[in-house]
């Protein structure tokens, strides 16, 4: 919601309150310590409110920037990661790109939820670079056609992929196996094998069919930065 959103919800708090004969204009003059004729021409939508003024007409009247919140908008943006109350944690189905910008789902981009043991979750080893501890740590995806191909066998078209945000290192994971990650190109997500090559990223398909992708990266970019995270399981439906 917007700031002009917010000061009309309180207008209209305002008036439910002068309305239930809680409250008059003058009396809330008086307790702002504006002039009657400010707080009149706000209530009539003649004149906004600065922040500082909007603060205090909160304060005086006990009210949070919640209070002007919709509800179904809050519930809507919301990040929602269920409390697995077995053996179990919930995982979040998102869209790639949602996978590759947002640090924190919010309920209104969750696909699916599945489950998977929280021992298993807990086994997997992080490497973090960069700001990541903010991130919610394990995300699924959905593979599409073409990139499903790219990477066959190891992958398929429509492998729902789990990937470990927490670890966007170049490092193997596995001594000897080439780490699959999800790569963040142009804010959307493919799965690669991923080289350095001076200030390009190397994006290699496993099926040689497919062609090699050199990704620029920007001046002061690490690659971490562009590792989405480690492709650390592949779930193929038969």
């Amino acid at each position: 919601m917007k700031f002009k959103g917010l000061q009309e919800r309180l207008r209209e708090t305002l008036w439910q309150r002068i309305e239930d004969g809680e409250l008059t204009g003058l009396h809330l003059a008086e307790q702002t310590g504006f002039k009657q004729a400010h707080i009149s021409n706000f209530l009539n939508r003649k004149r906004g409110l600065s922040l500082e003024g909007m603060d205090k007409v909160l304060k005086v009247q006990r009210l949070s920037v919640l209070d002007l919140l919709d509800p179904t908008e809050i519930n809507k943006r919301a990040s929602i990661v269920p409390p697995g109350r077995d053996e179990f944690q919930n995982v979040l189905l998102v869209d790639g790109a949602v996978a590759a910008t947002e640090s924190l789902i919010m309920s209104m981009h969750v696909k699916d939820i599945l489950k998977f043991k929280k021992s298993f979750l807990r086994s997997m080893r992080a490497e973090t670079h960069g700001d990541r501890d903010s991130w919610e740590r394990f995300v699924l995806i959905k593979i599409d056609a073409r990139e499903g191909m790219s990477m066959y066998p190891r992958l398929l078209p429509g492998a729902t992929v789990l990937i470990d945000r927490h670890y966007n290192s170049l490092k193997p994971y596995r001594k000897g196996d080439l780490n699959m990650y999800a790569v963040n190109k142009n804010g959307a997500c493919t799965v690669r094998y991923v080289e350095v090559a001076g200030d390009h990223l190397v994006l290699r398909p496993h099926n040689q069919a497919y062609p090699v992708e050199l990704m620029a990266t920007e001046r002061g970019r690490k690659p971490a930065h562009y590792l989405i995270g480690r492709v650390c399981y592949v779930g193929i439906e038969t």
